[in-house]
């Protein structure tokens, strides 16, 4: 959050910059920095970030830093300068190239790299006048130009990025004051820039909240010695002492935020800290603070700040926290509604929001949700992104920071121009913008247009929230080199969904200013129950539909009645689903859409096999498809004359079964086997007997005219069948044998068809000659 304005744009950087940062008027600060630990949500989830105050139509644009081979850092505010090897991709939000009038990207706001680190940037803070004048801020030092960018761009977990950014501020110096949070899937830190070269990194409880508006002087008890909770530079206390404004707490601990904070942050900022305690259930009480004329909070009490503390609740939701930043101090005595006088924390100044929305211990690159929520709070929505993950930005949502066209700001960025947002002549399609002219047409007309806009927003909020959950389960759910794919279709789809709805809105809230406003604003796309009757389907958009229940293969005699085929599917994102019915006669190669209801009933008429399977499509155009059922149409087994020997196909062992009993071949075909037709003819007796057997095992038959083998087999456990039918002893007919030395079920065939014999030799079957005879038919 800057002090003092882009000073780089006239005074590049300088002693100057610094000098006019530390000599900013104290009430142009108006950011707000929280944090809600995990024991204090419903979800368990760890949510932080902070909100941005400067001007109220300043452009701000999100996107993504891709990772370099090396890189060196400049800024816009000081003579900072340092050159390091590899950095990492990251998500930003940024200003334009054109307020800084530097070919450097300016800062990045906010963002989380590619191992899951986040930084939050910047609170602006404060340090007393006997510190500075101890421990001054440096020409060369860092500030809020490159914080977010140091520690996105190098850091490969929250601990080290408090490490490294530490040991910038040993060796540089601070051009500032500042405070942020670096976090990952297990930890949280607050770190603070507390003088020239002093600094502190606090490891932040799960079971606190924090409320900051731009303090320096709300109070911690930290153990220095403990480097698993608290890092800091080594002179800390030192300087202090130097200085003379070394504090203690009663214990006797040192009190950091009391021996460097500045004590009279002003009376905006405190109004907000009372705002802030007030939305998360720790109001202070009447002996905590004191007020001026105008309601304003002129004083502090010592036990009143605290940077932690305990909330009134322990079942924070994720829309409470979004709207924490948006806190206007409605229903207490610093309603900023009621009082204009009172600075609120969802100001008109706002610029950008984000939360960071961790789930502790997961994995590091879906673990921390970044919510953004570009231009001022109060009237935005909040757009989720796995940004760990993320690569690409929908342009057409987002401006880059070098390209975006600045007209439609309007005269004055600090100007809160309804005409600029009510033209329509610039260029004004791009998230930020439609956010921007939300807000500043709701802001300045709220008795007509506030709680209209406000009614659609919480719907859609809501809505985005509810899906993200879906969305989120899918993306646990998917391995880890699918889920870049995933995280950048998740974030198109939902940019592209709010964008739309917001930009919507904007043109009906314009229609309105200019026409009948006889009656309050009602978004047409809002329900009496305060939903939205045209859905977003952002989820159906990212989630496919689930198959779990699959269509069955079955087999039928020819006109038989077959058995429907059905699938059971259902969408995690709650939409309708439709359905398209295929069919394959090749084998799979080629399909043709033959019906579109939930279940399709196939033909009988024509013998032999087809596939099937169904596509099931949900409303956000996603589709799942079904596995294969193979459906076979036997002929039907016509019993004929004595001696017919009846083969028959199981397609599930691949096994061939011969029998000279129409009725067991009929039954057969009913189980599911498919009728082949007459084999051979075989002599109604002979003295040469086929012997059957069957292998409970493998579950196939075999035959063999061989006593010998027969008895063989059922020593080895086959059971022995009986005889099933004769040889011809005038070896009319020869019927040959096969054998398949890769089958496990099935392995032999039997076959009078020469040339059948011969191409199974062909393919890899061995050739065992003939195993029996049979007859010739009778015409």
């Amino acid at each position: 959050m800057r002090r003092h304005g882009l000073v780089a744009k006239t005074v590049a950087a300088s002693a100057v910059t610094a000098a006019l940062a530390f000599a900013a008027p104290i009430e142009a600060l108006a950011c707000t920095q929280v944090y809600v630990g995990s024991q204090l949500t419903a979800s368990g989830d760890t949510i932080y970030g902070r909100e941005e105050d400067y001007a109220s139509r300043h452009v701000k644009v999100f996107g993504v830093q891709d990772e370099t081979d090396g890189r060196t850092y400049i800024s816009g505010e000081s003579n900072f300068n340092r050159t390091v090897g590899h950095t990492y991709r990251y998500t930003y939000v940024r200003d334009t190239e054109a307020d800084w009038g530097m070919d450097f990207p300016p800062y990045s706001e906010a963002g989380i790299n590619e191992n899951g680190v986040t930084c939050s940037a910047t609170l602006t803070t404060d340090a007393n006048d006997k510190v500075m004048a101890v421990d001054p801020a440096t020409d060369n030092g860092i500030g809020e130009y490159n914080l977010a960018d140091v520690v996105l761009g190098e850091a490969t977990s929250a601990r080290d990025g408090v490490e490294k950014l530490g040991k910038v501020m040993d060796e540089y110096g601070t051009a500032e004051h500042n405070q942020i949070w670096i976090g990952d899937n297990n930890e949280v830190w607050n770190f603070q820039q507390l003088s020239g070269h002093q600094w502190i990194a606090i490891k932040v409880a799960d079971n606190v909240a924090s409320v900051n508006p731009n303090i320096g002087y709300l109070r911690y008890k930290v153990n220095l010695d403990d480097q698993g909770t608290c890092l800091h530079s080594e002179g800390i206390e030192d300087v202090a002492k130097k200085a003379d404004s070394y504090a203690t707490f009663d214990d006797g601990s040192f009190d950091v935020a009391t021996s460097y904070g500045d004590t009279n942050p002003g009376v905006h900022q405190m109004t907000r800290y009372a705002q802030g305690r007030a939305y998360l259930g720790a109001a202070l009480g009447d002996s905590d603070f004191t007020v001026d004329g105008s309601g304003r909070v002129d004083s502090l009490s010592m036990d009143a700040r605290q940077l932690f503390f305990t909330p009134g609740r322990s079942d924070y939701s994720l829309y409470d926290v979004q709207r924490l930043l948006a806190a206007r101090g409605e229903g207490t005595q610093f309603d900023a509604n009621k009082n204009t006088k009172l600075y609120a924390i969802g100001n008109n100044r706002g610029v950008e929001s984000h939360l960071f929305q961790t789930r502790k211990g997961m994995s590091a690159d879906i673990a921390t949700i970044q919510w953004e929520a570009l231009s001022r709070t109060e009237f935005s929505i909040y757009v989720p992104s796995y940004s760990a993950l993320l690569t690409e930005v929908p342009t057409d949502v987002y401006s880059t920071y070098d390209g975006i066209d600045q007209s439609h700001t309007g005269k004055s960025e600090r100007n809160d121009d309804v005409k600029a947002a009510m033209d329509t002549t610039t260029n004004g399609d791009n998230m930020d913008y439609v956010m921007m002219d939300l807000n500043t047409l709701a802001y300045n007309n709220r008795d007509k247009v506030g709680s209209g806009v406000a009614a659609y927003l919480k719907a859609l909020q809501t809505e985005v929230n509810s899906q993200q959950e879906v969305v989120d389960a899918y993306m646990q759910s998917l391995p880890s080199d699918q889920r870049t794919d995933a995280a950048n279709k998740a974030f198109d789809a939902v940019s592209h969904g709010v964008y739309e709805k917001a930009k919507a809105l904007r043109t009906e809230v314009r229609e309105y200013l200019k026409g009948d406003q006889s009656k309050e604003f009602a978004a047409s796309d809002l329900s009496s129950d305060g939903t939205l009757k045209d859905p977003l389907q952002y989820a159906a958009k990212v989630v496919p539909p689930t198959i779990t229940g699959q269509p069955a293969s079955a087999s039928y005699v020819q006109k038989d009645a077959a058995t429907a085929l059905s699938v059971d599917a259902t969408d995690p994102a709650g939409t309708s689903l439709s359905y398209q019915w295929m069919k394959s006669t090749d084998g799979g190669k080629t399909w043709k859409k033959v019906a579109t209801s939930d279940t399709y009933t196939p033909a009988t008429t024509d013998e032999g096999e087809a596939q099937y399977k169904v596509v099931v499509t949900n409303e956000g155009g996603l589709t799942a498809e079904s596995q294969v059922a193979t459906i076979s149409v036997s002929k039907p087994v016509v019993p004929a004359p004595a001696g017919s020997m009846y083969r028959l196909y199981n397609p599930n062992s691949g096994e061939h079964f011969y029998t000279a009993s129409a009725y067991e071949a009929g039954s057969l075909v009913k189980a599911g086997w498919r009728y082949e037709g007459i084999g051979w003819m075989a002599p109604k007796t002979s003295k040469t007997p086929v012997y059957r057997l069957y292998n409970p095992n493998a579950g196939d038959h075999h035959y063999t005219t061989s006593a010998g083998e027969k008895d063989s087999l059922v020593k080895a456990g086959w059971n022995y069948e009986g005889i099933g039918w004769y040889s011809d002893d005038a070896q009319t007919v020869p019927v040959y044998r096969e054998y398949n030395p890769n089958a496990k079920s099935g392995a032999h065939n039997f076959t009078t068809n020469k040339d059948e014999d011969t191409m199974l030799a062909n393919a890899g079957w061995n050739q065992e000659g003939i195993a029996w005879y049979g007859v010739k038919a009778q015409n």
